[in-house]
């Protein structure tokens, strides 16, 4: 298949590139600055020049594919304002997309979270997004709805922690925060849950859907239920030889309100249906090999 991917050369992005040519299929991705496109090159793809707000050119790739992959997302500013914004260009993204594989039964994936999706119990894939609850979620809605237009739409919904070495996400901001008090803390009691993915493996899963996927599907890129707060501190503590402990929520500043939470999450029908086996190292073993300290 020739596929169109946004967010091509980001985190989850470019081992995805990687992954779809391997498995023979021609990528197209979507690069805003030269230093996007020189990388794009390099991992063997076609390069489209232009950004999430080009929407004529989002919608002329997306026509001239077999397939789109849609990861890339604002994520840059996290005040209410950012994040409400951020979500609107993610909205027209997903509506020009949609508009422009009506009726082609051709695969329209977005990359979407975990958090919010149930409460008091792990949620399955067989749990559907309440649009009420955020932006982002109702635009996971929006594009499932995109099935009955004839759009082979699924929702991916990522571990909060998509880890590996160079992340730069919500682990990293983590041990940023440890580094800076030099404490390696974990809210409360630390029995909380917090699930997880290896970078690769996230990318065979995106593989996976794009080939297999049926229409208005959701998919659950969690590699692991949840890891206990506890446990991920104690990790991080032991390689970079800081103190660990209880500490208060808000000393997780902008990710106080998340990493305080309990989140286990299955992928047992992810899993069995696709045939998606994660086989790299857990967040445990990533962060005790120094992932996150060389």
């Amino acid at each position: 298949m020739r596929i169109f991917v946004t967010g091509a050369s980001g985190w989850i992005g470019s081992p995805t590139v990687t992954e779809l040519i391997e498995a023979g299929h021609q990528v197209v991705g979507l690069a805003r600055s030269d230093a996007s496109a020189a990388k794009v090159t390099a991992l063997g793809a076609e390069v489209r020049r232009g950004d999430l707000d080009d929407l004529d050119g989002l919608r002329a790739a997306a026509a001239d594919s077999d397939g789109v992959i849609h990861l890339g997302y604002k994520h840059g500013d996290f005040s209410p304002a950012g994040m409400a914004a951020a979500a609107g260009t993610d909205r027209a993204v997903i509506d020009t997309v949609g508009d422009a594989l009506e009726g082609t039964g051709k695969p329209f994936l977005i990359a979407s979270g975990v958090i919010g999706v149930v409460d008091g119990r792990a949620a399955t894939e067989n749990d559907r997004p309440d649009a009420g609850i955020h932006p982002r979620v109702a635009n996971a809605a929006a594009t499932l709805a995109l099935a009955d237009r004839g759009v082979r739409s699924a929702v991916i919904r990522f571990a909060p922690t998509v880890h590996g070495k160079g992340d730069y996400g919500f682990m990293s901001v983590l041990v940023d925060i440890a580094r800076r008090t030099g404490v390696s803390g974990y809210p409360g009691d630390g029995s909380n849950r917090w699930p997880a993915v290896h970078v690769l493996d996230a990318a065979t899963l995106l593989r996976l859907v794009v080939e297999q996927a049926t229409p208005g599907s959701i998919w659950h890129a969690i590699a692991e239920e949840g890891v206990a707060t506890k446990e991920i501190a104690e990790a991080f503590g032991r390689a970079a030889g800081l103190p660990v402990k209880s500490v208060p929520a808000e000393s997780f500043e902008w990710l106080s309100a998340f990493f305080a939470m309990d989140l286990p999450i299955t992928s047992e029908i992810t899993r069995q249906t696709l045939g998606w086996k994660p086989t790299h190292p857990g967040l445990i073993e990533d962060l005790d090999a120094g992932a996150y300290t060389s």
